[in-house]
């Protein structure tokens, strides 16, 4: 009968881990009811509660989620890698390649994960924790996971929960800050899309040019940018058309949920329910917001030196959460104006987001950890 009972005296010792149901439950809540990132949250949700049971034999030392983060994360950051394959696959760089210039809003919409480094810094996070809380900024979980890997941060957990859920919250943030930082008339700015027709070979050199600028420039942003830009000349060189449908498909899906529930190990109470975490959470949050803003004002600033004038709320789809930002643009647009599409040069501005979260993440590993 003891034994029976061992679950229910083991929560009574740790009251923490029906306050991680909680939190399990409204990840769950959010996948499911309102239809955030589910693919995601449902697993973390899940994982949340699966990880805090008493005498849970998942977290052992060979554990199965144990063993998928030790192997898929800690030794090789194999599971965020090989996502970035069936992003990549998923990638049209052409309405980037029409209008290079949204190349500078991807940059430009990095600027929060730098303030927010040496804001982090400043309350007196460690180096290697503040440049992990900063990249949250990019809404790039596997940029992140990377990063906090790689520096060896002590908030591995809370940092990868963030940023995932932070990626699901686009659709909340983003049009507030958005409409903060822009006027009416700004957001009614129409935009002609010429659909140029982009040679192939275009199309086939310019992940491979990427790559070896990547490699030269910032040389630990390869892991990210190579696996990126693989996927994608996967998807461009047309003689792999089945593999490219699998891998923005199945494999993603598969690796995706696999991330989500693996995720979890770092959400044990003991290690997530931390003063910390609340901090990291609001520290994200300003990244996040800073990186639109920075997007945003970086368009404003353009559109002074520029006839054609760019909508100012592309600005927002530089962070690297592909499509979501396009999609949030796209619909604040019609919601101005139902005729003003914009997706297709939203579309430019988060691929090149997309490249732009990766190359900065191996910048930060590269100038502030150059030992690593």
């Amino acid at each position: 009968m003891d034994f029976l009972l061992k679950g229910f005296q083991a929560i009574g010792d740790n009251p923490k881990m029906i306050a991680m149901w909680i939190i399990g439950g409204l990840l769950i809540y959010l996948a499911i009811k309102k239809d955030m990132e589910p693919a995601l949250l449902l697993p973390m949700g899940f994982g949340a509660i699966l990880v805090n049971l008493p005498l849970s034999p998942v977290v052992d030392e060979h554990g199965i989620i144990a063993s998928l983060f030790q192997v898929g994360i800690a030794a090789s950051e194999a599971m965020p890698l090989l996502l970035f394959i069936g992003i990549g696959c998923m990638i049209d760089f052409g309405p980037l390649l029409t209008n290079p210039k949204l190349f500078i809003l991807g940059g430009a919409a990095q600027l929060g994960i730098f303030i927010t480094i040496i804001l982090a810094a400043m309350i007196g996070f460690p180096l290697n924790d503040a440049a992990s809380i900063g990249i949250i900024g990019a809404a790039d979980g596997p940029t992140a996971i990377l990063v906090a890997q790689k520096v060896m941060s002590n908030y591995l957990g809370p940092i990868m929960v963030v940023a995932y859920s932070y990626m699901a919250l686009v659709p909340i943030v983003q049009p507030a800050v958005v409409k903060l930082c822009t006027t009416k008339k700004e957001r009614l700015i129409k935009m002609k899309y010429s659909a140029k027709q982009i040679p192939k070979l275009m199309r086939i050199l310019f992940p491979i040019i990427v790559t070896i600028c990547s490699g030269l420039i910032a040389p630990d942003s390869l892991s990210l940018v190579g696996m990126l830009m693989f996927g994608n000349l996967i998807r461009e060189c047309g003689v792999l058309k089945s593999l490219s449908e699998t891998a923005q498909t199945t494999f993603s899906n598969i690796i995706t949920l696999l991330l989500g529930i693996t995720i979890a190990f770092q959400m044990q109470a003991d290690q997530f329910l931390q003063l910390e975490t609340l901090i990291i959470m609001v520290l994200g949050l300003f990244a996040f917001v800073f990186d639109t803003v920075g997007g945003v004002m970086c368009a404003k600033l353009m559109n002074l030196f520029s006839k054609e004038k760019i909508n100012p709320m592309l600005g927002a789809a530089g962070i690297s959460a592909f499509p979501m930002a396009a999609r949030v643009v796209e619909k604040m647009s019609i919601k101005e104006d139902p005729s003003n599409h914009l997706l297709m040069h939203a579309v430019g501005a988060n691929v090149s987001g997309q490249i732009a979260s990766a190359i900065v993440g191996g910048l930060i590993i590269g100038i502030l950890f150059p030992g690593l």
